[in-house]
Order: C-alpha cells, then structure tokens, then sequence
C-alpha cells in the first residue's frame, strides 16, 4: 500500500471568527487521486488553505511524510482567478512555478521550464501573453506551472470551470499520465466531474478517484 503522505487529524479551521471544517480527518497517499466536492461555502478552499499551509488549523494537526513536503505541493488555482490583463508571456507562467531556493543554475531552470512546455504541448504558444489564450490553453498553462517543481502532490481547484469543452477530455487524460507518478486533490463542486473518475464514494463530500493502471 501506498505510504501516506499527509495526514489530517481531527482539525478545526475557518477564518474571520468563521469555523467551516469540524473535526475532520483525511488522509492522501503517495500517488492518490482524491476527489474532493461540495457547494459554496462548505470549506473546500479552506482545506487547500490548510494543506498549503497558509492557515493554521484552529485545532488539530497536520502531519506532513517529511518536512520538505509543504515545497513539494504544486496548487493550480481556478483560471477565473488569473488577471488575463496581466503583462506575462505563457513562458514566464510557467517559469514561476519554480521554487526560488534550490540550487539550480539559470540554464537548468530554463531547461526544467523548456522540458515542461513540451510535455504540456505549449511550444507554439509559449511567447504569447495570457490574454490571448483560449480556455484550454490557459488551463495547460497553469497546469505546467503547477508540474514544473515536480510535485509530489497536485492540488486543482476547479479545473473544469471556464474551460473549453473540446479540451476537457484531454485535460483528464493528462491527469491520468501525472497520477502515475503524482498524488492529485481535485477540488470541485461538480460531482458528476469528479464521479466521471471514482472508483468508489468516501461521503457525498469527499470521494477517492481511481488511480489509472
């Protein structure tokens, strides 16, 4: 079996006097696929909060497998998030998912940020600003910014919203390549989304996703 790699116990958390997650306890293994679904409101950013580390549970504990780990979790945030107005290259998206200790030379990270515009399929499309991207292209785009520091786990939130339809299911059969070597989280209040890949249901809020052969 599959080592875990966080361990939530019994945490409380919320923010602005506002408690939204009540002793909940959740574990995700090494290359696990974790489906994790809900309406507005019921603490699913707040658990992505908590895993990253951004906010401290107000009870209970998170236990990481090592201390490097928290370095190690690549976070692809909702694309209606990205300020398409903002002056960047799909290159430079890319390139700041890399982390700013490490000692890798510049050409390294340019070969590591090269490497993954390929794997991502975005050579074509590399020097255009954000703001002339489609749906899907964003979605690769945020998605090799994600990848790039080799996560040992991959948190998506809302990753089918504000996408082209067409590209979808390409976008999950990329998931299935990454979930070979990468734990996934897949945030999502579309459960017929997050269904279309479960091998079995935990709660109508949290579902574990089939981990490909």
């Amino acid at each position: 079996m599959n080592e875990i790699l966080i361990d939530i116990k019994n945490i409380r958390a919320g923010y602005n006097g506002k408690v939204v997650l009540h002793d909940l306890s959740l574990k995700i293994y090494q290359q696990d696929f974790l489906g994790i679904t809900g309406a507005n409101g019921c603490g699913k950013t707040t658990l992505v909060k908590v895993i990253l580390g951004l906010i401290k549970p107000l009870s209970g504990e998170v236990c990481y497998a090592h201390k490097e780990l928290k370095k190690r979790i690549g976070y692809m945030p909702q694309t209606n998030y990205i300020d398409r107005k903002f002056p960047i290259l799909v290159s430079e998206v890319v390139a700041s998912g890399l982390s700013s200790g490490g000692k890798m030379t510049p050409s390294q990270k340019k070969e590591k940020v090269s490497g993954m515009i390929r794997e991502m399929g975005l050579e074509k499309i590399s020097h255009r600003p954000i703001g002339e991207l489609s749906g899907g292209q964003l979605q690769r785009t945020l998605l090799a910014r994600a990848m790039v520091n080799t996560p040992e786990l991959l948190i998506l939130d809302e990753p089918n919203a504000y996408v082209d339809k067409s590209f979808e299911t390409h976008f999950y059969e990329l998931l299935q390549e990454i979930n070979k070597k990468t734990a996934i989280v897949l945030i999502s209040h579309d459960l017929d989304a997050v269904a279309a890949m479960a091998k079995h249901s935990l709660s109508l809020s949290v579902m574990r996703c089939t981990n490909p052969e």
